[in-house]
């Protein structure tokens, strides 16, 4: 009997070291990823199998943003009057009913 422990799992590769600012937040936080695929054997990622295209990612307010010719292009998905708000306290993304930031605490008024 041969059991085969093993898959392809997703693993998130930076391809810039030097942060932008993020447009929503507006912190040193976002970076130009990519999403690529490996094969892992007892869970060690051997190889990459399949490379992702590259996009911006805020690692503070998590939000993706698309890539245009080497700049932030496009604005967030469902941007608008029922968007999230953003904590000028801790910079990160909340609903527009809150009035208190859940991650700090401080005031959003």
């Amino acid at each position: 009997m041969f059991f085969f422990v093993g898959g392809i799992t997703p693993k998130i590769k930076k391809l810039d070291d030097q942060p932008r600012s993020c447009p929503l937040c507006g912190r040193l936080s976002l970076y130009r990823v990519r999403v690529d695929h490996y094969l892992n054997l007892f869970f060690i990622p051997l190889f990459a199998v399949k490379k992702g295209q590259s996009f911006f990612l805020c690692e503070n307010c998590e939000q993706e943003f698309s890539e245009e010719s080497g700049s932030v292009a496009g604005t967030f998905q469902g941007f608008g009057p029922h968007s999230p708000q953003v904590c000028p306290s801790c910079g990160r993304l909340v609903e527009n009913d809150f009035r208190y930031c859940p991650y700090c605490g401080r005031s959003l008024n």
